[in-house]
């Protein structure tokens, strides 16, 4: 036990200091997360398609039957162009004019203004944009710089304090912050994640570091949770049931045992979320069969819905981006307007929602058989949404293969969610036990006042802990140095006396 006590006390110090940090910055984290540029104000930021003109020949040069990756359709400086995947997720690096059929040029600084000075039109932003210079990397594009260089920093000179990023090759606008969401995430997101640029730029350091401190943490909670259960009495010191200590003993004592299993599965959980080796990697065929269904689409397609979108695109509203989304080796595409809503359009510019019999016959094509196939109309453990909103009516299919995996598609939309077994277990293990995100808590303002008293009372354990884990430590330093003082001491006064009758002076006994 003496030894069980030493190791938690020390460890209590460092590891129970970064605990407390992240109980703080968790109430942040719950109302602001990282900044980022949001898909709606990126949407709302683009200004509307304009396809008169539109397109030149040599602009989707090549046979009807060649296929298509990712794409999507957008304006740039009154222009539209053609973003194409690069091969990253979520990298469209690609650009090119539909209008003049050729690539799109690295930006000038002046064209880059007139981009930001649209985005800024777009979303009301109420200030004049201010060229801040090109960054090779700061704390906001730590991990976008790379794929977006030249990148140019601009501000706008707004009460909000707005501040935006922009790819200098693809006239993309890629990240936003404001004076807000800045000083939020120093006190969240940042801490939280253990996110200063200096350690999250080198990526590998970043991991192991926050994989380690994670297990240690895990290891702190479980050691005081087995210390304060085997010192837990009937009757304690004092007449206070339960514990044998007192004063700031006492309430880490009785806050451990009330609190002390939510923070075991609290930082377990958290280290859960950087998958340490690889525990919770997908394995299974999800992936292959949602790939399969939202895969297809060829360049005739392409040119069959440009021309139908050029012929009378006022039909369908204002439209800001043309989003590419394939079912069943067809080409489907997400028309999104300024406010966010969404069309499915065919090829051939009507709309189109999937059927039923659509589902059927896309899903009997993978060739695994099918144990269930229903219409939700309401949420299920694994399809709903806490934070954002989940697209319903939604179909779900319960694959008979050894996952059973589950494929939700959506009519509307006919996106593909997949979520195989790893996904199952990742689900609770990682969401449900870190942000507390179960169905009985999902209606707000419940889960709000649960976690704030919940994350209050793990608070108070690691601070206290920490607390009495630097002053045991002040106090145990005064003692030993007081104890080895004494020990110079007397070894100084046998010198003396060896000295005095003549003898060799001993060692200093140490």
């Amino acid at each position: 036990m003496r030894v069980i006590l030493l190791l938690h006390r020390y460890l209590g110090i460092a590891v129970g200091l970064l605990m407390t940090l992240w109980c703080v910055s968790g109430f942040v984290m719950m109302y602001q997360e990282y900044p980022a540029l949001t898909e709606a104000d990126r949407i709302a930021g683009l200004e509307p398609l304009d396809f008169s003109g539109c397109c030149a020949e040599a602009a989707l040069e090549g046979p009807d039957d060649a296929p298509l990756g990712a794409f999507r359709i957008e304006m740039l400086l009154g222009d539209p162009v053609l973003r194409t995947s690069g091969g990253r997720r979520g990298s469209f690096s690609a650009a090119l004019n539909l209008r003049t059929g050729e690539p799109v040029d690295t930006l000038t600084p002046e064209e880059v203004l007139e981009v930001a000075a649209r985005h800024g039109r777009g979303l009301r932003i109420d200030g004049e944009p201010r060229l801040l210079g090109l960054v090779e990397i700061d704390q906001w594009t730590v991990q976008t710089a790379a794929r977006n260089r030249p990148v140019y920093h601009i501000a706008f000179d707004d009460p909000r304090g707005h501040e935006i990023y922009v790819s200098g090759s693809s006239g993309e606008v890629f990240q936003q912050t404001s004076t807000r969401t800045r000083t939020l995430a120093w006190l969240g997101a940042i801490p939280h994640w253990l996110y200063p640029l200096q350690l999250r730029q080198n990526g590998p350091l970043w991991t192991q570091i926050v994989i380690w401190t994670s297990v240690l943490g895990t290891f702190l909670a479980a050691v005081g949770l087995y210390v304060g259960i085997a010192r837990f009495k009937r009757r304690g010191r004092h007449g206070r049931p339960g514990s044998p200590y007192f004063g700031w003993w006492y309430w880490h004592h009785v806050s451990g045992l009330v609190f002390g299993v939510l923070t075991l599965t609290w930082v377990f959980s958290g280290l859960m979320t950087m998958n340490p080796w690889g525990l919770l990697s997908g394995g299974g065929e999800g992936g292959r069969y949602a790939a399969r269904l939202t895969g297809g689409g060829t360049l005739g397609e392409l040119r069959e819905l440009i021309a139908a979108l050029s012929s009378d695109a006022s039909r369908f509203g204002d439209l800001r981006q043309i989003r590419s989304a394939p079912f069943d080796g067809r080409l489907f595409v997400h028309a999104i307007r300024g406010n966010g809503e969404r069309l499915r359009l065919a090829a051939n510019g009507d709309e189109a929602t999937l059927t039923a019999a659509d589902v059927e016959a896309a899903i009997a094509a993978l060739g695994v058989p099918v144990r269930e196939l229903v219409l939700l109309e309401r949420e299920d453990a694994y399809y709903y949404g806490r934070k954002r909103t989940v697209e319903l009516p939604v179909y779900r299919a319960v694959l008979d293969d050894a996952d059973e995996t589950r494929l939700y598609v959506a009519p509307e939309s006919g996106s593909v969610r997949p979520v195989g077994s790893t996904g199952r277990w990742s689900r609770w293990i990682r969401t449900g036990l870190h942000g507390l995100d179960f169905p009985v808590l999902r209606w707000r303002p419940l889960w709000d006042i649960v976690v704030m008293l919940l994350l209050a009372g793990v608070t108070v354990v690691c601070a206290t802990g920490t607390w009495m884990a630097a002053k045991r430590v002040v106090f145990d330093a005064r003692r030993w140095r007081r104890a080895i003082a004494r020990r110079w001491r007397r070894s100084a006064e046998r010198r003396v006396a060896a000295a005095a009758s003549g003898r060799s002076p001993a060692m200093p006994d140490l």
